[in-house]
This record gives C-alpha cells, sequence and structure tokens, in this order.
C-alpha cells in the first residue's frame, strides 16, 4: 500500500513520564515518548474503529531534562466484578489502607512532533484521505475526544497543527528496549502478547519499525 506524507501533529506539557517497563517498583521515564503514548494521543483526537495509527516517527524539539518527586499511589486496582459484589453484598473500598509513596523520575518541559499514517483496516472502506481530513479539521480546531496525556493521565498534553519551522535537537543515543505495541488474541479475550524494538534516536529522531496491528 503506498501512502502519502505523514500526518503531524505537534504535542508539549509540563511533565511527561514515558515509564520503562523492567522498572518494577518506581516510575523512571524514558527519555522520549514511546510510540504506544504517541498513539494514544492521536486517539484521544481522532478514532475510528474502520482504521489505526501507524507512527513513523517521533521528534524531539526540547532538551531531555529529568525531574524527580514523591507521589501516593495505589497498589491494587478494583474490577467492575468487585464493585458490584459490596453493592450487593456490602463492603468497600478504603483508599487509606491500599495507599503506597512511589518516586517517580519524569520528563519535564517536553515538546515533540508526532508523524504518522492513519492506515484503513482491512475490509474498511471508506479511503484513507478521509480521515486524513476528518484528522486536519479537528487538529486546527483544536477538538479531542478525551484529555491527550503524555504517558500518565495527570501529565495533560496540549497540541496544536506543525508550523514548519520546527527542528529536533541534535541528540543521538541508544534508548534499550523500547514498547511498539500489543498483539491482542484473535478470541479477542483480552489477552495481549507485548512487541519490543531496540529504539535508537538519531539526531533528536525516534524512527518507528511498522507494525501491523491486530484485533
Amino acid at each position: 500500500m503506498a501512502f502519502e506524507s505523514p500526518l503531524e501533529v505537534k504535542v508539549w506539557g509540563d511533565l511527561a513520564c514515558f515509564t520503562r517497563p523492567e522498572m518494577k517498583v518506581e516510575r523512571v521515564s524514558y527519555p522520549v515518548m514511546t510510540p504506544s503514548a504517541a498513539r494514544g494521543v492521536l486517539e484521544s483526537i481522532f478514532w475510528k474503529p474502520e482504521f489505526h495509527w501507524r507512527v513513523d516517527e517521533i521528534w524531539v524539539l526540547n532538551d531531555i531534562r529529568y525531574t524527580s518527586f514523591m507521589r501516593n499511589e495505589i497498589t491494587t486496582r478494583v474490577s467492575e466484578r468487585t464493585a458490584r459484589g459490596w453493592a450487593e453484598h456490602g463492603g468497600g473500598y478504603l483508599a487509606d489502607e491500599d495507599r503506597t509513596q512511589r518516586h517517580t523520575l519524569a520528563l519535564r518541559d517536553v515538546v515533540y512532533v508526532i508523524r504518522a499514517q492513519a492506515v484503513p483496516k482491512s475490509g474498511a472502506e471508506a479511503d484513507a484521505a478521509k480521515y486524513r481530513d476528518q484528522f486536519r479539521r479537528r487538529l486546527h480546531r483544536g477538538q479531542a475526544h478525551s484529555m491527550p496525556y503524555l504517558g500518565c493521565r495527570e501529565f495533560a498534553a496540549s497540541f496544536a497543527p506543525v508550523a514548519g519551522s520546527e527542528r529536533p535537537v541534535q541528540r543521538t543515543e541508544d534508548l534499550g528496549r523500547m514498547l511498539l505495541a500489543l498483539d491482542y488474541s484473535p478470541e479477542r479475550d483480552g489477552h495481549a502478547t507485548p512487541r519490543f524494538f531496540d529504539a535508537r534516536l538519531n539526531d533528536g529522531v525516534l524512527r518507528v519499525p511498522h507494525h501491523e496491528a491486530r484485533g
């Protein structure tokens, strides 16, 4: 399938944390936005079940800087089934008894350009140009289905069209193994297999290998 030039969006925020999966206790961010986080931003602006976002590149526009702090978090996640049981049989959840402090090493003052393609799924009847036009209209109007965020929901992201004068920072380094996507099982039972790639920042640009979405 031939693609046109990628769609582009500029995103920025005061704080960001793209957590490295090998850090089990503390939250330590990758130096750069991950492809999965970039797809999350794009889907918050525009999403349709007939296509998926394929991230091609992520440009880092600001110098990479860190900040550290402690946050109160809960250690368990309550399921809907458990909550229904409380409603029927009594009981409940006390956050004070489930709270813990975790250290976070986050990024600060981040600015990125995301370059991506809206790829129609198999069997979709609409042309990709339709989705591209709809995305551009929403982008210029500042519209989003939900608030985009930078890794953690409390780190809200602003977004705008790319002006054309943006240039990535001159920084090159290996970033290690980075999450590319989750491959969901064809049975649609909620199980997914993570897929990783060897990420590298070249002159401020993270180039993402192609991945065909499943499920």
